[in-house]
């Protein structure tokens, strides 16, 4: 049998096919039903009837494969010249901003092997060799990467002086939350566009500072405090005495010493809150490098929130708002394998993920 390469089949997944339709043969010399065929391969009935009548023609020679129906443009040795092309970024090869798109990658194709394809065909050549069409991660330019790398160089080493003293690792990080989703989608008729009114003044109106807490051996704790916004004092985000309290909240919900990583707000770097750590030998406090986000495991409670709880929701008043936050959160307690998981994704080697408890 002969699979077109629409699909983008590679040889591996043909030879795979063909070892499906080849046990089939097995089995319908064995006489089995095609229901119980196409349940156990996991296909459909109907590609099993198929078989059934070319095998029952033709015999099982029938059933293997031809190979691909035409040879590709570009052979797995030239596509992966490809890839070193697109390895570079598009502005290296004359485009003004950082995204593929089809129509520049043929042109690239075009440019580099004198190959004509069309954008159809290039996403099939793209999904055959595991691309996919993804949304990129953004990265301040400002970031100096020999920076990041040394910090987390030296975090091991940092690790293992918590770990002497058997504290808590613990990264804070705070957001704030507005009335406007982050997505919202709504079913309605065809050709007319659905209007979900929400605030003009899309103003912050909930702050939530949350500490992510890791021990080998333990169980991960999350711990927040929200703050609505305004306060009658005018300020709109936490002051160092709320880092304070949260901390002392922290300290006594934990029952050991504290590990601190944060990033380098200003805030963070009051001297109220400096000294306040200076004075408690159960408190260290690490900063963060500039413009790293991606380091801090509390980003991926925020992701997390926003996609889940908050996600296709239009809130009518912050009290909803506030609400919806508190009970993600709460939710989020109770969920020991994200709050690793959120520590997985940073990429960073401490503490050993072997030693969190699930």
């Amino acid at each position: 049998m002969r699979y077109a390469q629409g699909g983008g089949l590679t040889a591996e997944r043909r030879a795979f096919r063909e070892r499906l339709r080849m046990e089939a043969a097995e089995r319908f010399a064995r006489g089995e039903e095609t229901a119980a065929i196409a349940r156990d391969l996991r296909v459909t009935s109907r590609s099993v009837q198929r078989w059934r009548k070319t095998w029952s023609e033709n015999g099982p020679p029938s059933l293997a494969s031809k190979g691909p129906a035409s040879l590709p443009l570009l052979s797995d040795e030239l596509f992966a010249v490809l890839e070193r092309e697109l390895d570079k970024g598009p502005v290296a090869h004359g485009w003004p901003d950082q995204t593929w798109t089809l129509s520049r990658i043929r042109t690239l194709i075009g440019r580099r092997f004198h190959k004509s394809y069309t954008v159809q065909g290039v996403a099939v050549l793209l999904k055959r060799h595991g691309w996919t069409c993804q949304v990129p991660a953004r990265r301040a330019v400002e970031r100096n990467e020999q920076a990041v790398a040394g910090w987390v160089k030296n975090l091991a080493l940092r690790g293992r002086t918590r770990a002497a003293r058997d504290a808590w690792l613990v990264f804070e990080d705070e957001a704030g939350f507005t009335l406007t989703p982050p997505t919202t989608r709504t079913w309605a008729r065809r050709g007319h566009t659905p209007v979900v009114h929400v605030r003009g003044r899309s103003r912050r109106r909930l702050s939530v500072a949350a500490l992510l807490c890791y021990k080998p051996g333990r169980t991960p704790r999350l711990i927040y405090r929200p703050r609505a916004d305004p306060r009658r004092d005018g300020r709109k985000s936490f002051a160092w005495t709320d880092y304070r309290d949260l901390l002392q909240a922290a300290h006594q919900q934990l029952g050991g010493d504290m590990v601190l990583v944060w990033d380098n707000l200003n805030t963070h770097l009051a001297a109220g809150i400096r000294r306040y750590i200076a004075d408690r030998d159960w408190l260290t406090a690490y900063q963060l490098p500039s413009y790293a986000p991606d380091l801090n495991p509390v980003e991926g409670i925020w992701s997390v929130l926003r996609r889940t709880t908050l996600a296709n929701r239009a809130f009518a008043d912050a009290h909803e708002l506030i609400t919806a936050v508190r009970r993600g959160l709460r939710q989020l307690q109770y969920r020991s394998d994200m709050l690793n998981g959120c520590l997985r994704g940073t990429g960073l080697p401490w503490p050993h993920h072997d030693d969190i408890t699930h």
